[in-house]
């Protein structure tokens, strides 16, 4: 079976959270689980972050985006990886997003 462009976005992402030594878990959303919280959550260097994986041109639910928002608000790293920057989760998650001039993912999350 093929695989969907936004899980192989996700499969760039587990390969840069595993090379990392990154906590990270995909959450069940079903059932007992909370809806619209970002695909993978995990922590690295003692940092919350939950990341939200896009492909093409989808983009984040409002109940997506309201759970970014509420990561942010905490001072989590919440963050929206998709094609154009799957390959830039280290740095994202290591804060030096200006010091490589990479786009700040979840600024748009900011109120």
């Amino acid at each position: 079976m093929a695989m969907t462009p936004e899980a192989k976005v996700k499969k760039v992402v587990v390969k840069h959270l595993k090379s990392m030594g990154a906590y990270y878990f995909y959450p069940v959303t079903g059932g007992y689980g909370g809806s619209g919280v970002p695909d993978i959550v995990g922590c690295y260097k003692g940092k919350f972050f939950g990341i939200e994986c896009k492909a093409g041109k989808n983009t984040p639910t409002p109940l997506q985006e309201k759970n970014l928002r509420d990561i942010n608000k905490t001072d989590g790293i919440a963050v929206v990886i998709n094609e154009k920057n799957m390959n830039d989760v280290g740095a994202i998650l290591e804060g030096v997003n200006a010091v490589h001039n990479i786009p700040d993912p979840w600024s748009q999350w900011h109120e």
